[in-house]
C-alpha cells in the first residue's frame, strides 16, 4: 500500500504573495487582542487572585445550573463551578478572593493587612457555601479544600510572567547565535504574535486563566519555535545554494520544501486536541483550548510572519556570504521551474 501524501511532491504555493494580506489581518487581530485585554482583562483563576477551591461529592446527580442559581442567591460574588466525571455527582467550587481583581495592580498595591482581610473574607464565603449546600443536599461530602492566599497568588503571577519573558528572550538569543540576528528578531516577533493572540482569545471567551494556561502558552512557544527553526534552517541552506535567486522566491521555496513536515505535524496535533477538547475532562478544557488555538496560530505564523519578517529586515541572497566567496565561483540560479520571478 502506497503511503498517503498530504502535500504532493514539487508543491509550489506562492505563500509570500499574500504576505501583505496576512500582515494586515495579523495587525488587526493584535490590536483587537491588546484592546480586549486592556478593557475587559482576563478571567483570572484562583491560582492568581487567591481564594479557595472545594471538591464536593453529592449523593445524587445534580444539575450545575440549579446549584449555580442556588449559590448566586448568597450574593458572595463570582463563584465558579465545574463538574467532574460523567456521573454528575462531583463538582469543584472555586471561590476567588476577588474574581474581578487584576493581579498586576493587586500585587503592586497589596499589603499584609489587606491580604489578611480578603483571605478572611474568602473563608467566611466558603463557610456560607458549605452551610447552604449541606442544608439543601443531605449526604453531601466535602473533599479536599485548596487555599491560595493573595500573597501566593502574586508570587505565582510574578513567576509565571517571568517564565514567559525569560523563555522568549532565551529563544531569541539562541536563534541569533544559531543563525543571524535577523532570524532572532523574526522568531521573537513570531512568538510575541502567538502569545498576544492567545491572551486576546482568553479575554474574549472569558475562559479561566490559570497556571494550566501558562503551561499551555509555554508549550505553544516551544511548538512555534520548533516550526520556525525548521523553516529558518531551510532558508539558510537555500541562501547558500541559490545565491542569485530572488529572496521572495527563495522563501517560498523554503516554506514549500518544509510544508509536508509542517502539515503532518500540525494536523496530527489538531486532531488529537480537537478530540480532547470535545470529550476530555472539564478541568483541562482551558489548557486544551489554548493548545489548539496555539497550534493553529503557530503553524500560520511560521509561514506568514517569520518568513516575511526576513524580507522586511532586508535579508537577501548575499546577506551572509563572505565578500571573497561572493566574488568568485560558479553559482546556481534556481532549483526548479516555477520559482523565478
Amino acid at each position: 500500500m502506497r503511503p498517503i501524501k498530504l502535500v504532493p511532491d514539487n508543491t509550489n504555493i506562492p505563500f509570500l504573495s499574500l504576505r501583505w494580506w496576512a500582515f494586515g489581518i495579523s495587525v488587526v487581530l493584535l490590536i483587537a487582542s491588546v484592546a480586549l485585554v486592556a478593557t475587559r482583562g482576563l478571567n483570572w483563576g484562583v491560582d492568581f487572585v487567591g481564594g479557595q477551591s472545594m471538591r464536593i461529592s453529592f449523593a445524587k446527580p445534580i444539575e450545575i445550573g440549579d446549584l449555580r442559581n442556588q449559590l448566586a442567591r448568597l450574593n458572595v460574588g463570582d463563584i465558579n463551578i465545574q463538574q467532574l466525571g460523567k456521573d454528575g455527582r462531583t463538582v469543584v467550587v472555586r471561590i476567588p478572593l476577588d474574581g474581578s481583581a487584576n493581579p498586576i495592580g493587586k500585587c503592586l498595591g497589596s499589603t499584609a493587612a489587606a491580604n489578611k482581610a480578603v483571605t478572611d473574607n474568602a473563608n467566611a464565603i466558603a463557610s456560607k457555601v458549605r452551610a447552604e449546600i449541606s442544608g439543601s443536599h443531605p449526604g453531601v461530602n466535602f473533599g479536599s479544600v485548596e487555599s491560595v492566599s493573595g500573597k501566593v497568588g502574586c508570587e505565582l503571577f510574578s513567576t509565571g510572567s517571568l517564565a514567559l519573558a525569560l523563555a522568549m528572550a532565551a529563544i531569541a538569543l539562541f536563534i541569533w547565535f544559531r543563525f543571524e540576528w535577523q532570524f532572532g528578531v523574526g522568531a521573537l516577533i513570531t512568538l510575541l504574535h502567538d502569545v498576544v493572540l492567545t491572551f486576546g482569545f482568553f479575554s474574549l471567551t472569558r475562559l479561566e486563566f490559570d497556571l494550566n494556561v501558562v503551561a499551555a502558552i509555554l508549550t505553544i512557544i516551544g511548538y512555534s519555535l520548533n516550526d520556525t527553526i525548521v523553516v529558518y534552517d531551510r532558508v539558510r541552506e537555500n541562501l547558500k545554494k541559490w545565491r542569485k535567486m530572488d529572496v521572495t522566491s527563495l522563501l517560498d521555496l523554503s516554506v514549500n520544501e518544509t510544508l509536508s513536515r509542517t502539515v503532518t505535524t500540525s494536523l496530527s496535533l489538531i486532531i488529537t486536541l480537537t478530540i480532547l477538547l470535545l470529550v476530555g475532562p472539564d478541568t483541562i478544557f482551558g489548557f486544551t483550548a489554548a493548545m489548539l488555538l496555539g497550534i493553529v496560530i503557530g503553524t500560520l505564523s511560521s509561514i506568514y510572519i517569520s518568513a516575511p519578517v526576513l524580507i522586511w529586515l532586508n535579508v537577501n541572497s548575499d546577506s551572509f556570504v563572505p565578500a571573497e566567496a561572493a566574488s568568485g565561483g560558479a553559482e546556481r540560479v534556481t532549483p526548479k521551474e516555477g520559482f523565478i520571478r
